[in-house]
């Protein structure tokens, strides 16, 4: 039988996972089908004196990957707070 605490730290773990799961989903999908797949669809779209594929490949995706590791911190934040394990 599993005691409340043991509950609580799967459920924990399990959110934990989820999020992580969802932030590889969205570098995955930046990085390959953006950066690699979508790039000659997107050649033809002007941006910043280069085409969007070009820019995606390069600059967008890394944009991309340093909001993800803001907004993954601001969520852990909350999820620690939710299970009661945040650092004061």
């Amino acid at each position: 039988m599993s005691t409340p605490q043991e509950t609580s730290g799967q459920a924990y773990w399990r959110a934990n996972i989820r999020l992580v799961m969802i932030h590889l989903a969205v570098w995955a999908f930046v990085s390959y089908f953006c950066g690699i797949i979508l790039r000659p669809a997107l050649s033809g779209i002007a941006i910043g004196g280069t085409d969007l594929g070009f820019w995606f490949a390069q600059q967008g995706s890394m944009l991309v990957f340093i909001a993800q590791i803001f907004i993954y911190t601001a969520q852990m934040n909350k999820l620690d707070r939710q299970y009661d394990v945040h650092e004061d």
